[in-house]
């Protein structure tokens, strides 16, 4: 029977344990005993999964398991990966690609951001907004593609505003999903301070509504390059998505691998971005993340 249990049973009063008591005995838990929860991170363990999956990949084509017609070994997709920037046909269609990427995530930021604002602030932008944005979101950009093309003809700007409709939906859900969680005391207490609305946004509003809009941003990133490859594949004269299309008319599989290990790379690094600037910005929440 520990000291405790015989107090207890003693009728004697436990004092209670406080904050600093209970830090105490966790610091003083042993090493060896397991913790609840996913555990400690682990440094670049994002890249863990990609590299397994070249692994096998590189298994498989040196035993001869994969025939290079179907899947073209990943030493051949280096050296034509090369060859195609020696000749000068890599270099301006990845950079074509990169400006429709950026063009279109900007504009579909901003636009999903003052759509999630006016909704999520007032009622009656609830009403008027949130309906057509719902509607938006269980029409894919490919079933919108046809009435783009007729509208805004196979220019740029058709290329571009599809990549912001793809972009739009996240942004909106997840920042108006933020700011619907903000704690209702804090804009009573803005009142009692007789904050402006333009200090209530910026003090209040923004920062409660952070966490949604970046894991939104995670969204639209990826939102983005699949909408990149969709709209580079209809009707283009340049960028990666074009050169894939070339490829399969002539039947050159090692360069439409190419073309998706590009897409793979490009949409990694920009998550891994987002993700780097959502831990440094949430830097003050207790998460399992941590």
């Amino acid at each position: 029977m520990t000291a405790v249990e015989a107090k207890a049973q003693a009728g004697a009063v436990i004092p209670p344990v406080d904050d600093e008591e209970l830090a105490a005995g966790r610091a003083s838990r042993p090493r060896g005993k397991r913790r609840l929860g996913p555990g400690k991170p682990i440094r670049l363990g994002y890249l863990i999964g990609p590299l397994l999956l070249l692994g096998v990949w590189s298994w498989g084509s040196a035993q001869g398991w994969i025939d290079p017609r179907v899947l073209t070994a990943p030493w051949t997709v280096v050296t034509t990966a090369w060859d195609l920037w020696e000749s000068g046909r890599l270099g301006p269609d990845l950079l074509v690609s990169a400006r429709r990427f950026a063009l279109g995530l900007v504009f579909g930021v901003l636009a999903g951001l003052a759509l999630a604002l006016v909704s999520g602030l007032s009622r009656w932008g609830e009403a008027i907004v949130d309906g057509p944005v719902q509607i938006k979101r269980s029409i894919p950009n490919l079933a919108l593609l046809p009435l783009l093309l007729l509208w805004f003809g196979i220019d740029e700007r058709m290329k571009i505003i599809t990549i912001a409709l793809g972009v739009l939906i996240p942004i909106y859900i997840h920042t108006h999903n933020g700011l619907r969680s903000i704690d209702g005391r804090y804009a009573e207490l803005a009142e009692t301070l007789r904050l402006r609305p333009g200090a209530f946004v910026g003090r209040v509003v923004l920062p409660g509504a952070l966490p949604g809009f970046l894991l939104g941003m995670r969204f639209a990133v990826t939102s983005s390059w699949l909408s990149l490859v969709v709209v580079e594949q209809v009707n283009a004269t340049s960028g990666i998505g074009y050169m894939m299309l070339l490829a399969g008319t002539y039947g050159q599989t090692d360069v439409i691998i190419v073309g998706l290990v590009l897409y793979a790379l490009l949409g990694l690094a920009s998550d891994t971005v987002v993700r780097l600037i959502q831990r440094r910005a949430l830097s003050w929440r207790r998460t399992l993340e941590d």
